[in-house]
């Protein structure tokens, strides 16, 4: 037995690999500016500006994708920088804090609009403020996603850090499905019409959560450290390539199977994001908007509690069979929730719908928590290939290609939502064709991408044991981190 492998079969898992767990908050507080700065106003675009102000829906899912294909870019950009940064706080937390407080201040100037605008105003403002803020959010996103792929070299310590990240998450999860009741309260009416003046409520809430953001990004960069910067890259690695977080990154076998499968599961889900909002108001509750607001706000709790209930039981089984087996489970009961989005939606029986949402937050918790364990996976063997740590870089590709999935799938949205012959000049009920159309697809879409999704994952090549090995490997040649 050689020296090589007589370290392999001494690795085992040490006190020393588990995270203190302020370190593990600290990290997941991340996930509030990550689902305000990204989310919050993707959720409310179609709620504000086509169900209020009347924009063409397909103007606005037009300006979404443009934002997520710029996003891609710039995350590009800021995984790559920091990756070479080399500070006495880190490569990582300058970036988070500085991106981090510029996020919280720019979210609400989203929805610095005036009423009365032209379409293409509209489009025009939408667009310009999505360029400027993308890549504050860049800056903020791609070094907090790297930092979390390093935080430990433990196989199934990485899982726990996703998991308590993905538990924290339910929070903003929850404030974001608050969004639209909240711009519909009593205190928003409009004195002369009496009906909820949908634009103010959106631009207070939006301050408030910018200013959580704001402080919550402080404590990021206070809480945290950087473990392999610490202890590797500042003193060993030589500079990383721009080129490199793309191109050299796809080359990685392993990652390029996680990729097809994110961007399967991100097409297919995205492109009926506004579907499931436009049948709890058009179809469950037959176009009054204020009730499915309220719907939707339980809809949120209830994804809040089957989501929580996801993580463990996603996590037990990544623990007992590996997070290529975890991750086909999840896709598989994905698939069967949204079959059943077919009969969960139903006027009789409002309270299904809250099923519908809970099956689909379960399944969601379990994929992002497994998906995102996987990133310093496979940051192990490109090291084992290349020498060098490169978390950024496989944190801005798979943002890249995720992203621009989500662009595709958003940008469909909303014309998928006017081939189903939907009217916003209808205050009430649509057609029963138009009905038909946004359940039928609602359901049938994602299946398509969660189905392709399985059959990417499955060809992942990392299980707990192969990465045993590997990390055996690094360790006898550069020593513990």
């Amino acid at each position: 037995m050689n020296a090589s492998t007589l370290h392999m079969a001494q690795v085992v898992p040490s006190t020393t690999d588990r995270l203190p767990l302020k370190q593990k908050i600290g990290f997941g507080l991340g996930s509030i500016l990550d689902m305000w700065g990204h989310w919050l106003y993707a959720s409310l675009a179609f709620h504000v500006f086509n169900i209020f102000l009347g924009v063409a829906p397909g103007l606005i899912s037009t300006v979404q994708a443009i934002k997520i294909v710029i996003d891609a870019g710039s995350d590009a950009l800021f995984g790559w920088l920091s990756d070479n940064t080399r500070t006495r706080y880190g490569r990582r937390r300058p970036f988070i804090l500085v991106g981090g407080v510029l996020a919280g201040i720019g979210l609400p100037l989203m929805f610095a609009v005036g009423k009365g605008w032209t379409d293409m105003q509209y489009f025009w403002f939408m667009l310009v403020s999505m360029i400027i803020y993308v890549p504050v959010m860049s800056c903020f996103n791609m070094p907090w996603v790297s930092l979390g792929a390093e935080m430990t070299p433990d196989y199934h310590e990485r899982t726990t850090v996703m998991a308590i990240r993905n538990a924290i998450q339910k929070g903003p999860e929850l404030a974001m499905f608050f969004a639209a009741q909240f711009t519909t309260l009593a205190i928003f009416n409009d004195p002369l019409t009496g009906k909820p003046d949908i634009l103010r409520g959106a631009q207070t809430y939006c301050a408030i959560l910018g200013a959580v953001m704001v402080a919550v990004s402080i404590a990021i960069f206070l809480l945290t450290r950087e473990r392999y910067y610490e202890k590797l890259v500042s003193h060993s690695q030589t500079h990383i390539p721009l080129t490199d977080t793309l191109w050299r990154t796809l080359r990685c076998k392993p990652f390029r199977a996680v990729m097809m499968m994110s961007l399967a599961y991100s097409i297919g889900t995205a492109m009926v994001g506004a579907l499931g909002y436009y049948a709890t108001v058009y179809y469950v509750c037959k176009g009054d908007v204020k009730l499915a607001t309220q719907w939707n706000t339980a809809m949120g709790l209830a994804g809040m509690g089957f989501g929580f209930a996801g993580i463990p039981f996603f996590t037990w089984i990544s623990r007992r069979w590996g997070k290529r087996t975890g991750l086909a489970v999840v896709l598989t009961l994905a698939i069967c929730a949204f079959i059943g989005d077919w009969w969960l939606y139903d006027p009789e029986r409002p309270y299904l719908q809250l099923f519908a949402c809970g099956f689909v937050a379960f399944t969601g918790s379990g994929f992002w928590t497994l998906y995102a364990a996987t990133i310093g996976d496979i940051a192990d063997y490109d090291e084992a290939e290349t020498g060098q740590r490169r978390e950024g870089s496989f944190s801005a590709c798979q943002s890249w290609i995720s992203k621009v999935g989500i662009a595709v799938g958003v940008f469909a949205s909303g014309w998928i939502l006017q081939f189903t012959g939907f009217d916003a000049a209808k205050e009430g009920a649509q057609t029963p064709e138009a009905i038909f159309w946004i359940r039928i697809l609602l359901s049938g879409i994602p299946v398509i991408g969660l189905v392709l999704a399985l059959i990417a994952i499955l060809r992942f090549p990392l299980t707990e044991s192969r990465m045993l090995e590997i990390r055996g490997q690094l360790e006898a040649k550069r020593g513990t981190v």
